[in-house]
Parts: structure tokens; sequence; C-alpha cells
């Protein structure tokens, strides 16, 4: 059986919606080949949204889900967009986790993130394709949410695609939000880089580069969050789930064999947000 490939993106500000970049153009490609090789369905973690309780993730099960309104975007960009919730997939991935132990329930209340939609506007312009949205646990444990990834992992086997929406450098209290707020203009760079921002990335890039997938990569990702300069650049635990939850999709001793993780785009925003926007594996990748 074919394994599917696995994204983890960093969704960045609100702006990457409507404003082009790399990343979008990135976002684009792969949509594409998801089309071009039968994609049965999207399975996302975001990084707006979690769960109450010690072993607690929500599947959203809204047939009917409204968009979260989107700061400095045209409503042009987003409001016509069909949103397609995948009620039957969201049913087994409770059903997988709650027969791994886990607290998994349904959410019938559930209104999607920008996030989430965000990613899927970008990707998939024309139609949404059947999509289910998992929720993060509220007490932020790496190993926790590398484990659901791992338990979801089997379905990669039946042509669904997984993508964790997050950010690689992600901390709203260090970026600069001067050119935005007065200029719109989130692609601004007066200056460079904070030194914590470009290390910590730089760190993030090598654990997905030089492991590609399999045990080291589950290992080092979530070690990141013991990194000295992880509170410099994720002022919150909320935007590195999303890469815990990609681990654990990717981390088992199969995917070692694979050893294929790239870069495929990257952009700074408001000076101190790097979105890095990581695949491991590639379409029509046979597992052993």
């Amino acid at each position: 059986m074919a394994l599917t490939p696995v994204h983890f993106f960093s969704h960045g500000s609100t702006m990457m919606l409507g404003e082009e970049s790399n990343s979008a153009t990135y976002w684009k490609k792969c949509g594409d080949e998801a089309v071009a090789n039968g994609v049965k369905g999207i399975i996302m973690m975001g990084a707006h949204w979690d769960a109450r309780g010690r072993n607690r993730i929500d599947v959203s099960m809204n047939p009917t889900p409204s968009k979260s309104p989107v700061a400095y975007v045209h409503p042009s960009k987003y409001v016509s967009y069909e949103l397609n919730p995948d009620l039957p997939t969201g049913k087994r991935c409770i059903s997988l986790l709650s027969s791994a132990g886990l607290g998994a329930r349904p959410n019938t209340t559930f209104d999607w993130i920008h996030d989430t939609y965000l990613i899927l506007v970008r990707m998939f312009p024309e139609k949404c394709p059947p999509t289910t949205i998992i929720s993060m646990n509220a007490r932020f444990d790496p190993h926790f949410h590398a484990r659901v990834g791992q338990i979801l992992r089997p379905l990669r086997k039946e042509g669904y695609l997984f993508i964790g929406t997050g950010g690689a450098v992600h901390n709203l209290y260090r970026n600069n939000w001067k050119q935005m707020l007065l200029y719109t203009d989130n692609f601004a760079m007066p200056m460079p880089p904070d030194p914590a921002m470009l290390e910590f990335r730089q760190s993030v890039e090598d654990v997905f580069l030089r492991n590609g997938g399999g045990r080291g990569l589950k290992a080092g990702v979530t070690r990141l969050m013991k990194h000295p300069l992880f509170r410099d650049a994720h002022g919150t635990d909320d935007h590195f789930m999303a890469a815990c939850f990609v681990a654990g999709l990717v981390g088992e001793e199969e995917d070692e064999e694979e050893k294929e993780a790239r870069l495929g785009a990257e952009d700074w925003e408001l000076v101190n947000m790097c979105n890095s926007q990581f695949t491991v594996g590639r379409w029509g990748k046979v597992a052993a």
C-alpha cells in the first residue's frame, strides 16, 4: 500500500490568505498533487482549537460549519468558499482514537477557524475536498499530540492526506506589527529577525531535513520544546502542537525507509514570524 505524504504548514498571519507568497504557491502545488493522485480526504489539526481535559480530543462533526471572520483579508477571498465536512471520516477518527484509550468526542457546534480553511482555500481554490478537523488538547503535551498522529497514521494507507497547520516560529508577542497595521504590509522587513528566531528556525529545519521521517523525527520534534530558545520562538505552545501531530504521523519504523523531507517554501512575516512549509514523504511511495 502507498503511504500518502504529510504536511506541516506554517499558516502565519491572517494576511497569508489574501496576499501572494512563496508559501501560497507551494500550498497550491501540494493541493494540485493531491487531486492528481486521487486524494480521498483531508484530515487536519490546527493551532486555534483545543479541547479541555487531560486526555480529551474533539473531532468536528458539525454538518454545516461557519467560517470565523478573518482580519485584514477582503471577504471576497473566503466568504463564498464552501466547506465540505467529512462526517463519516470524523466518526472513524473518533473510533480509532477511542479504541486506543483517548477521550475522543464529537463536537457538533464547532465552526472552522482560519488556521485550517486558510490552507484549504489556498490548496483547493476550486473545491474543498472532504475534510476532517481534529482538535488539540489544552495541556499541550508534545508526546500526547504525537500519539494522536500515530493512532491515525493507518489512514495514510487509504489515501487520506494529513496536514498539521501551526507555525515553525510563531510568537505574536515578538512580532513587529507596525507595517501591517499602518500600511497593510505583512512582508515588510525594516530590520532583520531577532537572532533567537533565526536560531530556532534553523533547529526546526535541521530536525525535519536531517531525519526525514521515522523515530528520529518524532523524538527530535518533541524535544524541540526543550530547546533553550523555544519560548522566544513560541510565546505559547499551541502553534507547535501541529508539528508534534505530524511527527507522530511519520514517526514509525517504515517511515525510516523513506528519509524524504523537504522545505517546500518559506516566508518571513512581521519581521519575526517564520512560515516554513515542510512535507514528509511523497505520493506513490510504497510502504514496506
